[in-house]
């Protein structure tokens, strides 16, 4: 006989994605190195797969959550809590590689006992050029969200909504598509590599993960438009619409930070 909820938690039933999450996981792992290694490369893909199905199915698990009322006021304190923490660790991520960076333009480790400090060599890229357009481009996708999430929780506006986040998924692929565009020109028209010193390497790292997650930021925006679509979001709850609308931002900010240092503070060490 079904009892009625009289609390405010979320007791989950069991569930198989912890379990495969830990196994592909470790498959994506244990093939990496053996890409790196140079002995195949389907470990590592087989990897990539069972980590993207059981992402795939386990947020299927949390939506169809939503949509029975699971989601109690509590539980999105809870939900919130838990995407706070996940981008305070991704800051921490960043933060490595910049350091990296600075430490290797300011303060040059030894090359090799018994020499003098060199220092890593710079390359200069236009950052009022391609770089600035991407700047500009990623600040209007972050207003569009903004419009989005603005439209559904003040206004109940879903047309704002369905709109602001068609025109910052488009934003974002442009974005893409103009990073990819940067990156062909420097490894095939000015030399660069993406081993090839100290500067290659924290350059290519930094924009290039940064690259990734703004990946990541417009499958996520893709998907909250399909819900959307779908009429899945209400003023009261649209936990996945605020979490995506925060990743995003943060993806902003942390190009702001890259565009400054990497771009324009980089050029000015040469002048």
């Amino acid at each position: 006989m079904a009892h009625a909820k009289t609390h405010d938690y979320h007791i989950l039933p069991p569930s198989i994605w912890p379990f495969l999450g830990a196994v592909t996981g470790f498959v994506m792992l244990l093939g990496g190195v053996l890409y790196m290694h140079s002995i195949t490369p389907w470990v590592f893909w087989a990897g990539v797969v069972g980590v993207l199905y059981t992402m795939y199915g386990w947020w299927a698990d949390v939506v169809r959550e939503s949509r029975t009322n699971d989601h109690t006021p509590v539980v999105r304190i809870g939900l919130r809590y838990g995407m706070i923490l996940f981008i305070a660790s991704e800051v921490m991520f960043f933060a490595a590689w910049f350091w990296s960076f600075f430490k290797h333009a300011l303060y040059p480790m030894w090359t090799y006992p018994g020499t003098e400090y060199e220092q890593p060599e710079i390359f200069a890229v236009d950052a009022f050029h391609l770089p600035l357009i991407n700047t500009l481009v990623l600040l209007l996708s972050g207003c569009a969200v903004t419009w989005a999430h603005h439209a559904l929780a003040h206004e109940n506006d879903r047309r704002g909504l369905i709109t602001g986040l068609a025109i910052a998924i488009v934003l974002g692929i442009a974005f893409t598509g103009l990073q990819a565009y940067e990156y062909g020109e420097l490894l095939l028209h000015h030399g660069w590599t993406f081993g090839g010193g100290e500067y290659f390497s924290n350059f290519f790292m930094i924009t290039g993960f940064h690259g990734f997650h703004v990946i990541v930021g417009t499958i996520f925006l893709a998907v909250c438009l399909v819900r959307a679509i779908k009429g899945d979001f209400t003023p009261e709850r649209h936990i996945g619409l605020e979490a995506a609308a925060w990743y995003w931002h943060f993806v902003d900010v942390v190009w702001l930070f890259l565009f400054f240092s990497i771009y324009i503070w980089a050029s000015a060490m040469l002048t």
